[in-house]
């Protein structure tokens, strides 16, 4: 968690830098947020210092984000819901594990099989292929899963076995619902980025 040399030239410690620089990374907090929790332990600063200790000295978080990341189960649910953003209706396409964790996410216009091939590429371009991939019965899955995942036991079906993810759905129609004002492949971009590197 530490920076492991000491900043030349700044103002404060490399023990403060480096909690500061942890904060925002670990628990995908925004510039100011990260300055009203340190003002609340009496250290002031402003949300530009730490937009640039983030900037500058995120590669000594590097491994230690990656240590921290959890690997998924080998039993996937993935499933797509329709959504409308400032009158026009998208795709939300979601993937999670056994567990609830989220895997992807990905907002497209269509609900066909290149989709699903782009989606599936996506996911499969950072973890490896799962034992179980559940999804509903949208038959754009069939040839994808079987070509890129030969080994993988696809099951399809019933509203049991996607609960899970139309669950963990909720919090993404929300969200896009709330900033439904900005633009919406922009903001989602955004929000995915964020979700994920939490």
């Amino acid at each position: 968690m530490h920076i492991t040399q000491a900043p030349n030239r700044h103002r404060f410690p490399a023990s403060i830098i480096s909690h500061t620089v942890w904060l925002y990374h670990r628990f995908n907090n925004s510039y100011r947020d990260v300055q009203e929790q340190m003002a609340y332990r009496g250290i002031i600063l402003s949300h530009e210092t730490v937009r640039f200790w983030c900037y500058k000295f995120v590669v000594y978080f590097q491994d230690v984000i990656s240590k921290r990341e959890r690997k998924p189960t080998d039993k996937w649910h993935l499933d797509e819901i329709n959504i409308k953003i400032k009158g026009e209706v998208f795709i939300l396409w979601r993937a999670v594990d056994s567990e609830g964790h989220e895997l992807e996410v990905l907002l497209q216009k269509r609900r066909n099989k290149k989709s699903a091939i782009r989606f599936l590429s996506r996911l499969l371009g950072n973890y490896p292929c799962p034992r179980v991939i559940v999804t509903d019965k949208l038959k754009s899955y069939i040839k994808p899963v079987r070509y890129m995942c030969p080994r993988t036991k696809h099951r399809t079906g019933t509203v049991k076995l996607s609960k899970l993810v139309s669950q963990s759905t909720i919090f993404w129609v929300c969200q896009i619902f709330c900033v439904s004002t900005i633009s919406p492949f922009a903001q989602f971009c955004k929000l995915v980025s964020q979700s994920i590197a939490n």
